[in-house]
């Protein structure tokens, strides 16, 4: 235990637990803890039990309160904000009502030891057969779409168990302040280039009739729901194309001009992402294309680099051209097709303008796809054989 006191010491690590009516396993975690290190800061989230009298028992660990029940982000981040003031640089948030176990805390300093500043989730195993179903679908849930958000796959995105690098995440402002905060922080973690990895941890579910929960079903995961519109929608249009952006500063040209050949993929890969970048060149999402053509290109399992490098089919040159033969053969869904009238524009004439221009895009792109697929096909084909 003294050299894993020390390793707290070195590592410049606390132990932070958020609290809010566990009165009945407060003091056994905080006990259990002590035995690794008394580098511990306790917020009583406004507990309205007998969590102050317990909580004055103990002299050597550092206590935030809160007046009235905030919810759990903003217990959080009040601790956050502490261990930066206390100069901790990073601190491993513990439930206190006995689901973690703390014995699980080496684990963590030994991952940040060898991937320092990194944001660690202590992964559960969700499939054994105590945990709730309710608590077992909201993990694949949560993973699924943490997935479409960050690119990353993560084992368990809604374990409290976790490590936070608190002087990376200074300075952010969050907008979430209950449950939902653990899914905005790790999401925006990765937007913002922090390393998210996990390591496994146990787990335990007191039996229902004995078990103090503060997740309420509906309006808690209804909170979830909406934060991860918003998440998914900002990924698309913003921070899905910034990480790939970024992740292509960290390779040589050569390794670029590789990803854009494809010369390690299949023929048919190769044509695929081809045909698709095409295709979303062409389509009427301006502004958002390329993005959406990422997370598609990623979900599909397609080559990234070649995807994007084909969606510039729309150069400004080009787009003038597009949009033209796009509106044209729009006409052809229409008994009679919209003629353009600038001096008699309306929000009707506007609409359907619009709607004969996208209808046309979609049946013009999935031409050019065609033929781009076929002529990526058969080029590939014949210059692997050497014979281009």
């Amino acid at each position: 235990m003294t050299d894993l006191r020390h390793k707290f010491k070195e590592l410049n690590c606390s132990v932070l637990i958020p609290t809010f009516n566990n009165g009945g396993t407060l003091s056994s975690i905080i006990e259990k803890v002590l035995k690794f290190t008394d580098r511990i800061i306790v917020v009583n989230d406004g507990s309205t039990d007998d969590t102050s009298e317990i909580l004055e028992k103990f002299n050597d660990i550092t206590v935030e309160t809160h007046k009235v029940n905030r919810g759990k982000g903003i217990a959080l981040r009040r601790g956050f904000k502490k261990a930066v003031d206390l100069g901790y640089r990073y601190v491993i948030s513990i439930d206190s009502d006995g689901q973690h176990d703390p014995d699980d805390l080496p684990a963590f300093l030994d991952k940040i030891e060898k991937e320092p500043d990194s944001l660690i989730v202590g992964a559960r195993n969700m499939e054994q057969s105590f945990v709730p179903g309710k608590s077992s679908f909201g993990h694949k849930f949560s993973n699924f779409w943490y997935k479409v958000e960050t690119g990353i796959e993560l084992p368990d995105t809604q374990s409290g168990y976790r490590l936070y690098p608190v002087q990376k995440l200074k300075g952010m402002k969050f907008f979430t302040n209950k449950f939902e905060f653990e899914i905005e922080v790790i999401v925006r973690a990765a937007w913002k280039g922090i390393n998210v990895t996990s390591v496994p941890v146990s787990v335990y579910y007191a039996p229902e009739e004995t078990r103090v929960s503060h997740f309420r079903l509906v309006r808690d995961f209804t909170r979830v729901s909406i934060l991860n519109t918003v998440l998914v929608f900002l990924a698309f249009a913003i921070f899905r194309p910034l990480i790939y952006l970024r992740s292509l500063r960290k390779k040589s040209f050569k390794e670029i001009k590789k990803d854009i050949l494809g010369e390690d993929e299949s023929v048919w890969k190769i044509s695929s992402s081809v045909a698709f970048g095409v295709f979303m060149g062409v389509t009427p999402f301006w502004g958002i294309q390329v993005a959406i053509a990422l997370i598609v290109s990623h979900l599909l399992k397609l080559k990234k680099a070649i995807v994007v490098f084909s969606a510039h089919i729309s150069l400004p040159p080009l787009i003038p051209f597009i949009i033209f033969i796009s509106y044209k053969m729009g006409g052809v869904f229409f008994k009679e097709p919209v003629a353009l009238e600038f001096d008699n524009i309306s929000a009707e004439s506007i609409y359907l303008n619009f709607i004969q221009y996208a209808a046309g895009s979609f049946m013009l792109g999935t031409i050019l796809a065609a033929v781009f697929f076929s002529a990526t096909f058969i080029g590939v084909s014949l210059r692997r054989r050497g014979r281009l």
